[in-house]
């Protein structure tokens, strides 16, 4: 199995960014939703993105925004990649001359891999805890058990996963990439730097 990637996501600081580039993160997320915690404006985005070191995938989180909202910030600010994290039809995250993920919440009784085959376009599938009227960044973990062995694209993990899971997760789920928020934060929209480093830590060895 090749090495497993990883991004740190709901970075709301400069520090923060870098803490992640330097533990070894492939990726780091910028969340564009309002509501969120860990939400950042434009003008905190921009100033993440330009004290990034190469290399780095940046990767921005919507919930359900417009087209005309998405594409304003698309002008604004530099992203390698988007994710969309609400009830965004395929049709929806075409067409912004990006590539992008889409995460989908992990519940009993519903077939992922074919809401996961009607995403033709994504780059790859995220999964992450299901809970009610919250998008995601829940700190729940779900049944690894649910995912199917037949997702037609990458699978990235989420929901809930910390330093002390990681590795157990990655062992049971052999996923592609794996995706944390609040299981490396001091504070909600603050990472930790010791358990971003713990946290990567656990990756590699895994």
């Amino acid at each position: 199995m090749s090495a497993v990637r990883c991004k740190i996501c709901g970075i709301t600081r400069v520090e923060d960014a870098l803490a992640a580039a330097e533990a070894g993160a492939d990726a780091i997320g910028l969340v564009f939703y309002s509501r969120s915690p860990r939400a950042v404006n434009i003008r905190q985005a921009r100033a993440i993105i330009a004290a990034l070191p190469p290399f780095v995938t940046t990767v921005g989180l919507f919930v359900d925004a417009s087209r005309c909202e998405l594409n304003e910030t698309l002008d604004a600010v530099p992203l390698d990649l988007l994710q969309f994290h609400g009830d965004e039809t395929p049709e929806h995250c075409e067409g912004y001359h990006r590539p992008y993920i889409k995460a989908l919440r992990v519940r009993p009784g519903e077939d992922i891999a074919a809401t996961a085959r009607s995403y033709s376009g994504a780059s790859g599938i995220l999964l992450d805890a299901f809970v009610a009227g919250v998008p995601g960044g829940t700190g729940e973990t779900f049944d690894w058990s649910l995912i199917p062995a037949d997702l037609p694209k990458p699978l990235i993990l989420a929901g809930g996963l910390a330093p002390g899971n990681v590795a157990e997760a990655i062992r049971q789920v052999r996923p592609y990439a794996v995706d944390v928020s609040g299981g490396v934060e001091a504070s909600k929209g603050i990472k930790d730097a010791e358990k971003v480093r713990a946290f990567l830590r656990e990756v590699r060895l895994a």
